[in-house]
């Protein structure tokens, strides 16, 4: 991977593009700080698709959420009330 400071990936944005093809994810800088990462859409896509959904795309789902939170209540007997003395 290489590093492009960010003047330079703005001059030669294409050459920026081809490396990325090419040669894989490309880390553009900003004073010598890593700010940005370019890489080709087909690695984009598979890291996509292996993160967890947010929390609002959860939230925001049209499938039942609330399937099996709750257990049934069974009909079970209750101990004696003791008498406190």
């Amino acid at each position: 991977m290489s590093s492009w400071q960010v003047q330079d990936a703005k001059a030669r944005f294409s050459e920026l593009l081809n490396a990325t093809l090419k040669q894989g994810p490309q880390f553009v800088t900003r004073r010598g700080v890593e700010t940005a990462v370019l890489v080709p859409i087909g690695e984009w896509n598979r890291l996509r698709q292996a993160a967890r959904p947010s929390l609002k795309d959860l939230l925001l789902t049209p499938d039942t959420r609330f399937e099996d939170v709750f257990p049934e209540r069974h009909n079970l007997r209750r101990r004696p009330l003791s008498r406190i003395k």
